[in-house]
């Protein structure tokens, strides 16, 4: 967890306000009191993460068979998502996070039936792009099949040791030039 910079703090704010306000009117969360999501701190997760783009962290000692928005610590959402370019997936996520401050803590089929009911949610297949994009920014190598011309970018060289997921070729090292 990183302390959110003033610029990145406003948007935070400005999200969350954005994300209850909509929440308000979904059918899904009528019964629910969103407005005590606002309570809920927010950060950013390390700039250097390129897995994550959200998480909830609980109070330490919290029932994790009970829980409540009052037992999460923090929602940390990736500092990238805090851009006009990522606005509408950051809002998604941000609802994703809210959803296990609600309690639903696994990724079952209600979770996944309430995280669907975000309005707009072609945001939602927006994740596998963010990634993809946080991976490039990071990438000294890109990890290329031949074969079928998808390529992997990665940190660190392959060494001809993986083969591609799509056609099992061996993957061929090429260097990013900075």
């Amino acid at each position: 967890m990183a302390k959110a910079s003033g610029i990145a703090f406003a948007a935070l704010l400005q999200l969350r306000d954005e994300v209850i306000h909509i929440m308000k009117d979904m059918p899904a969360w009528q019964n629910e009191d969103v407005e005590k999501l606002a309570e809920i701190p927010l950060g950013v997760l390390r700039k250097n993460a390129t897995q994550r783009h959200g998480v909830t962290r609980w109070k330490k000692g919290a029932n994790l068979n009970n829980l409540t928005i009052f037992d999460v610590e923090v929602i940390d959402l990736h500092p990238a998502l805090l851009t006009n370019e990522w606005n509408a997936y950051a809002a998604f996520v941000l609802h994703h996070e809210y959803i296990h401050a609600l309690g639903w803590r696994a990724h079952d089929s209600i979770f996944r039936s309430l995280e669907s009911s975000w309005p707009g949610n072609s945001a939602a297949g927006d994740g596998p792009k963010f990634t993809e994009t946080l991976r490039l920014s990071k990438a000294k190598w890109l990890w290329v099949c031949n074969t079928c011309d998808k390529s992997f970018p990665r940190q660190k060289r392959g060494n001809r040791k993986y083969k591609c997921r799509k056609c099992s070729t061996i993957l061929i090292d090429k260097k990013i030039e900075a």
